[in-house]
């Protein structure tokens, strides 16, 4: 191999082993589509009904016809171990994401939020809500 083609060998692999360095490092923020996130817990009027649960499951997913809505998770409580840093009084939660504050705002005042309270807040006694931003 000539010398000038060893050399340009070189600083070719070396500027393509950095730019695949750099781009393995992860960057605040990086790879979070969705960096506002909109969770809800749910206790039941009657918590012991399943078929009240079910409902509410049933009309929490209805809440992703909503444009603004990326990704939403619906979810029960889980069996897992009992530890005095976990909460497992609630029913059912709900995890939203949207790609921004404006989304979130659409998604409260949307019909479909406003026809899922209509048809199920009889099924539940107490909502707690917590919002946050990717830091």
């Amino acid at each position: 191999m000539k010398p000038t083609n060893r050399r340009k060998f070189i600083a070719t692999s070396a500027a393509l082993a950095a730019g695949t360095a750099a781009s393995a490092i992860p960057l605040k923020g990086a790879g979070n589509k969705y960096p506002v996130i909109h969770h809800v817990f749910f206790w039941l009027k009657n918590p012991a009904s399943k078929e009240d649960r079910d409902k509410l499951v049933a009309g929490v997913k209805t809440l992703s016809k909503i444009e603004t809505v990326r990704e939403l998770r619906v979810g029960i409580v889980a069996s897992t171990e009992k530890r005095d840093v976990v909460d497992n009084s609630w029913a059912v939660s709900e995890l939203m994401f949207f790609s921004d504050l404006a989304g979130q705002a659409t998604y409260q005042t949307h019909p479909v939020h406003l026809e899922f309270i209509k048809n199920c807040s009889h099924l539940w006694e107490k909502v707690i809500v917590y919002d946050a931003v990717d830091a």
